[in-house]
């Protein structure tokens, strides 16, 4: 197969026969008819950049074939291992890669991968998915410059193995023991039978540990035996390196782990905070802030998607495109347990890069993002619900009118009280206790009298409020749904767990995604044109 790559306009009879069978699986049609739309000269440039222009390094086809081979492995969530047998088995496949009637496979497993790789590295998925953004904006007649932008999120599961305090700890420890026989050349059970470090060579953590778990002090005395054998492990490697040795990688990233393992899932059982010289530990009650919660994919994270779905593993994030039903524009890959807010900057920056963002409809928490406050300081529509209120049976914030421009909060009694510059109104505990509403708003042991606490961006969130309280504001709210529906293609397309190990590389995976889901969306709107 030549290196070189031209594109084929014409569909011989026999590749027509082949499309005809996919009607319902459309990709197939799309990219055999419209790949040279996506790989233009443009696209062939940056392919061509990711390789040297000749010697070694350069792939046995062309990076063009293997850029659209790419993309139906991901459409379709093929194997690295399958994609090769495919190329030589599946006249599909072989349609759309020019190859139809081929006995051989194209490229190996290895080339794929390799290719994939060096694609990620490039940044070639992020720039697939901005052209089928800019020609599915072409084909639709949309402006080119301008954009609404709309943004919401789905849980995405982590493929690493989640794991409790003792099997972490444990391989934790096993990984140590591992990296720093190598860097000894010394065999890694030999040293661990040295060090009696019994993780390191069971067949199983809880296995190697050998407790009666029925024992009330099992936990803490299995604790404090890994405590144990990692301050064997510490000692021994202070005797064989320097501190300059014991500071770089992969050693010093592993003794880092075992510590914070330690420190996010162990505390001390005396009343003083201190341990005692025999390791006594328990368990931490709850869950660390940022808790390591795999040693197979370590930016995982537990998270929660509402109050009652718990789950580990990310968050991706999208910024569609709300005149165009179904195409993505940005995606994000953040670990589950960080905040809505923290994905509208990448987002947001990335959709600027090509368009000028004319309204963004988000989701109540990214409503805090400094690049979400900043667009609506410039006066840009933002559309969102304003963060929910919660007081029990009591009077919330919202059952407070506030005067901005005279800095006055009135209450539902008439009370009046000023707004101090840090936004914490205080009305006067004598008027609190001698209202008549006194039950609805305070608590019987309240003697301060009423606090109310203003945002920075109250007067917006009143304004959303208001709007939210029309018909036409939930009617332009509703519009937001979009996304959701967004989502869900992009779900069908990549799953609900994540293909790779690691934000970057699932990152780069739902750049791919969105291109192929925005594949579709082109095919779409070529046919309601035609």
């Amino acid at each position: 197969m030549s290196r070189e790559w031209s594109a084929r306009p014409t569909i011989t009879a026999a590749e027509s026969r082949v499309l005809k069978l996919c009607r319902k699986q459309k990709l197939w049609d799309f990219l055999r008819r419209h790949q040279h739309v996506i790989l233009d000269d443009e696209m062939r440039a940056d392919l061509s950049s990711m390789y040297p222009a000749e010697g070694p390094g350069r792939p046995p086809v062309a990076a063009e074939i293997l850029s659209i081979a790419m993309l139906l492995q991901v459409g379709f969530g093929v194997p690295d291992h399958e994609v090769p047998t495919l190329t030589a088995v599946d006249a599909r496949w072989q349609v759309v890669l020019g190859c139809l009637g081929r006995s051989e496979p194209l490229f190996s497993q290895g080339t794929v991968f390799n290719f994939r790789e060096r694609a990620r590295e490039h940044g070639l998925m992020r720039r697939l998915l901005d052209k089928t953004v800019l020609i599915a904006r072409t084909t639709g007649g949309f402006d080119h410059k301008r954009m609404r932008a709309i943004i919401d999120s789905s849980p995405l599961l982590g493929s690493g193995c989640v794991e409790d305090t003792f099997n972490l700890l444990g391989h934790a420890l096993g990984e140590l023991v591992e990296v720093a026989s190598k860097k000894a050349g010394r065999d890694a059970e030999e040293l661990a039978r040295e060090l009696e470090v019994s993780v390191a060579l069971g067949s199983s953590v809880k296995a190697a540990l050998d407790v009666d778990w029925r024992d009330p002090k099992a936990r803490a005395n299995a604790l404090g035996e890994l405590l144990v054998q990692f301050d064997r492990i510490r000692a021994w490697l202070n005797e064989q390196f320097d501190a300059a040795a014991l500071s770089l990688p992969p050693l010093s990233d592993c003794i880092a782990t075992v510590k914070q393992i330690i420190e996010q899932d162990t505390e001390p059982p005396e009343p003083n905070g201190t341990r005692s010289t025999d390791h006594s530990v328990d368990i931490v009650e709850g869950v660390a802030k940022d808790r390591l919660i795999s040693l197979s994919d370590r930016d995982m994270r537990h998270g929660r998607k509402s109050k009652s779905k718990v789950f580990a593993g990310y968050k991706r994030h999208i910024g569609g495109d709300a005149d165009i039903p179904g195409l993505v524009a940005a995606v994000h890959v953040l670990p589950a347990n960080r905040p809505e807010r923290e994905a509208a900057k990448p987002l947001l920056d990335h959709i600027a890069e090509r368009f000028e963002i004319v309204q963004v409809q988000i989701d109540r928490g990214y409503l805090s993002a400094e690049p979400v406050v900043a667009l609506h300081d410039k006066g840009i529509e933002v559309i969102s619900k304003p963060p929910q209120q919660s007081n029990g049976e009591r009077f919330t914030k919202a059952a407070f009118a506030v005067d901005f421009e005279s800095k006055v909060v009135t209450c539902p009694s008439g009370h009046s009280a000023p707004i101090p510059p840090m936004g914490l109104v205080q009305f006067p505990p004598p008027t609190c206790h001698t209202c008549p509403l006194r039950e609805t708003c305070i608590t019987a042991t309240n003697k301060r009298g009423r606090q109310v606490r203003l945002h920075p961006q109250e007067r917006w969130y009143r304004q959303m409020s208001a709007e939210l309280a029309t018909p036409a504001g939930r009617q332009k709210r509703r519009e937001r749904t979009v996304v959701e529906h967004d989502l869900a293609r992009i779900g069908a397309i990549q799953g609900t767990r994540a293909r790779y190990r690691g934000t970057t590389k699932n990152q780069a995976h739902l750049e791919a995604v969105a291109a192929v889901n925005n594949c579709y969306v082109i095919g779409r709107l070529m046919r309601e044109a035609a």
